[in-house]
Formats: C-alpha cells, sequence, structure tokens
C-alpha cells in the first residue's frame, strides 16, 4: 500500500467493483484449499496479511471498533461478519467475500468512519449464492 492507493471507500469500492466478475469465475473454475495467496492479494489490494496484524495499542483498537460495527448490524451476512479486518500503523485492509454490493458498502463505511478513509483500502469481493 502507498501514497498512489485508493483514498477513499468509493473509489476502492469502483476499484473492486470492476474486478468482481473475474474474482467470481476464476474462484469458481479453481478452488484452492490454500488461500494465502489470496489473503497477500485480494482483488487487487497488495496488503497485509492476518498475521501482519499491528499490536500497537491504537491498531488493536481499531480493528476492535471496526469489528464491533460490522458485528452489530445483525442485517450483515456471516460473510460479512467474518471479514478480515487487518491495521498496521494506523491503516485498515478489509479482506473477504460478501454477498452483495450493500454489505460491501457498509463495511467500507464502518472502516472508514472508524480510520478515515485515506486509511482504507477494500478487497471486499461480492460473492453471490
Amino acid at each position: 500500500m502507498g501514497d498512489s492507493s485508493n483514498t477513499s471507500a468509493n473509489a476502492s469500492a469502483n476499484s473492486v467493483a470492476s474486478t468482481d466478475a473475474g474474482a467470481d469465475s476464476s474462484a469458481a473454475v479453481n478452488p484452492q484449499a490454500d488461500n494465502s495467496k489470496v489473503n497477500r492479494i485480494s482483488n487487487g489490494v497488495v496488503g497485509l496479511s492476518a498475521e501482519q496484524q499491528g499490536n500497537s495499542k491504537t491498531d488493536v483498537e481499531i480493528t476492535r471498533k471496526i469489528r464491533r460495527a460490522i458485528i452489530s448490524n445483525k442485517s450483515l451476512s456471516t460473510y460479512a461478519h467474518n471479514v478480515k479486518i487487518i491495521t498496521r500503523d494506523g491503516r485498515v485492509v478489509l479482506k473477504g467475500p460478501v454477498r452483495s454490493v450493500d454489505e460491501r458498502r457498509i463495511i467500507e463505511d464502518s472502516a472508514v468512519t472508524v480510520a478515515g478513509a485515506d486509511h482504507v483500502s477494500s478487497g471486499l469481493e461480492i460473492k453471490m449464492k
């Protein structure tokens, strides 16, 4: 992640939306038991993997607040409740499948509310039932 990464949830949502079809078709054709490569590069968002979660008080608090906001929204699917939220040095990376554009927007908005638009990169993918 660098300064050239998306600087708003809307920009990252547009970026993610443009790759949804390709991500869905490749996942259906080539299911992988080990998704560590997907964890490192999700929908073109090169970022942190779960083991790189920051341990600073600030990073843990940012992750906790975002997770609470997501979990407290009972309208979201189990997929949405289980997205990866990785925070390091105040920068947040969101990864994983969600069921709809609305779920992706809700999660991205929650992250932006907590961390700020210029600190959130989204690799959320829409996976239809």
